[in-house]
């Protein structure tokens, strides 16, 4: 199974259509239609079912795609690594980013190593712990930012000069923006926005004993859309300070939890992971600026 053919085969499933990806392949549709035909008898599976004006994949095509995608985007990454290491200026790196305010701090240094390198190019993946860890896990990714404690078995890790502050997104005008902290009994029976991660993590924790009088109406990957529920009077919503517009005009507020519950965050890669030039820059310096491994 050659790459070219992953490529080929991603093509049709994202057209869904053989001749317009024959045209985007600059090849022609019997060549494509022929190596797709290996394709599906070399794995003895049928990928595509054929319409009248449109090819749609079968559940084996599905799982294909997924894992096609995956090959083919570490193809690449391998492709750039060896085009970088001979690039003096600059080179290629890969983010999986947490969504938190503390993501500055890592603006900052690929702004000093921009100087330094002007070649420098960065690609920016943004997922929970979950997503860009296996992203990680699979090569995709040089570094990841997490704002779960890593696992030290598998990764090495930073710890971010600060950590991000807990509250309650409200609409301005809602009785509780009077206060100014929210504790566990101000919450207790609200319909409560959050993401998954942080209602079984941090949440919970920091809730103890009175987790069961919390109720999550909705989980969200996005602080920003879950925002826009707050807006519409729809529920409350846990998230990180710094994350939700809350200036006067937006109508909404913040206000931190009490006790005062903060999560810290990790800068992490895989311990084994051999690095391009331009990464180990980049990690050298990021040594420098966060002090060392924790």
């Amino acid at each position: 199974m050659e790459i070219r053919t992953l490529r080929y085969f991603l093509a049709v499933a994202r057209e869904e259509n053989m001749t317009r990806a024959a045209e985007l392949l600059h090849v022609t549709q019997p060549t494509l239609s022929k190596t797709l035909k290996a394709l599906e008898d070399e794995l003895g599976k049928k990928l595509f079912v054929r319409h009248s004006f449109s090819i749609s994949l079968t559940e084996e095509g599905v799982l294909l795609r997924d894992r096609a995608d995956d090959l083919v985007r570490m193809a690449d990454k391998i492709e750039k690594e060896f085009l970088s290491l001979d690039d003096i200026t600059g080179g290629e790196l890969y983010f999986g980013l947490a969504e938190s305010y503390q993501i500055r701090f890592l603006a900052q240094e690929l702004r000093l190593l921009k100087e330094q390198y002007p070649g420098l190019r960065y690609h920016i993946t943004s997922g929970d712990t979950e997503q860009v860890t296996e992203k990680l896990d699979k090569g995709l990714l040089d570094f990841a930012v997490v704002c779960d404690t890593p696992n030290a078995r598998k990764y090495d890790s930073l710890l971010f000069p600060e950590g991000d502050i807990w509250g309650l997104i409200l609409p301005a005008d809602a009785p509780l923006a009077a206060k100014a902290e929210i504790g566990i009994d101000d919450l207790a029976g609200l319909p409560l926005f959050t993401s998954e991660q942080g209602w079984e993590g941090d949440i919970r924790e920091w809730a103890g004993d009175r987790f069961g009088d919390l109720h999550l109406e909705g989980s969200f990957r996005l602080a920003y859309n879950a925002s826009m529920f707050v807006r519409e009077g729809l529920g409350y919503q846990l998230t990180f300070r710094h994350l939700v517009d809350v200036s006067p005009e937006s109508g909404l507020a913040f206000r931190p939890l009490a006790p005062r519950l903060e999560t810290k965050l990790y800068l992490i890669w895989n311990r084994y992971q051999t690095f391009t030039p331009i990464a180990e820059r980049f990690l050298a310096q990021v040594r420098r600026s966060f002090g060392s491994a924790s």
